[in-house]
């Protein structure tokens, strides 16, 4: 099985769930765009400094074959998940009424 594939049901699980629950808090849009932004430097730095120290490796068979320096393009997966799915079921502020 591919990083692909074992991504792919989370990662349109989280976009539905997201979509859902997109108007239910506040600049959601920007919450998520600001989350994803920064995870995905983060996973990006810190990513390519494990592998150059060669704590992990990936196998070439279950890979696409996309690198962002020395991290497959699966990699990115996992923070795209989070800044999707955090910010969907991050308990909204209550609206009080006037």
């Amino acid at each position: 099985m591919t990083y692909l594939l074992l991504s792919l049901p989370f990662l349109i699980l989280a976009a539905v769930i997201w979509a859902v629950r997109r108007h239910s808090a506040p600049r959601q849009l920007q919450v998520t765009a600001i989350v994803g932004a920064v995870l995905l430097v983060l996973t990006a730095i810190f990513d390519n400094l494990m592998i150059w120290g060669e704590l992990v490796g990936y196998g070439d068979a279950q890979r696409l074959g996309l690198q962002v320096g020395l991290v497959p393009v699966e990699d990115f997966f996992y923070p795209i998940f989070v800044a999707l799915i955090v910010p969907a079921l991050w308990p909204g502020r209550k609206q009080t009424e006037p």
